[in-house]
């Protein structure tokens, strides 16, 4: 099996995964630890991309990389920037300060929105 397959596989999973805590939602601590396992192993995907594969290198070649892979990373920085956003709002959540519950919903939404489109891009981009 190529790891391109086990990458899918494993983005696949973390999909499904994004997509039970968003379910869960409503249950706080299940959110949390669903929420706190998918971006930890999507992290960890993205490591193991940029280890087998140098794709920080790749990416910095944005002149003569094809349009579709430039947005692929694009779009998958401005998840992980979310990522962080959704941890820094979801701990003050956690710790009962819910002005931030509007700015938790938009990261949230955003990053469910971006992570989705990162996924089907990246099918693109291995078959172009």
């Amino acid at each position: 099996m190529s790891s391109q397959v086990i990458f899918q596989i494993q983005s696949t999973l973390i999909l499904c995964l994004i997509y039970i805590g968003l379910y869960y939602r409503q249950f706080p601590t299940r959110h949390v630890k669903i929420m706190a396992i998918s971006i930890t192993w999507d992290l960890l995907l993205i490591l193991q991309i940029e280890l087998t594969r140098g794709a920080v290198e790749k990416a910095s070649k944005a002149l003569s990389n094809p349009m579709l892979l430039n947005f692929h990373i694009a779009v998958a920085v401005f998840t992980v920037v979310l990522y962080f956003a959704l941890i820094y709002t979801g701990r003050k959540m956690l710790a009962k300060d819910y002005s931030f519950q509007k700015m938790h919903r938009l990261f949230g939404r955003s990053a469910v929105l971006c992570r989705t489109i990162t996924y089907i891009t990246s099918y693109m981009v291995v078959s172009h």
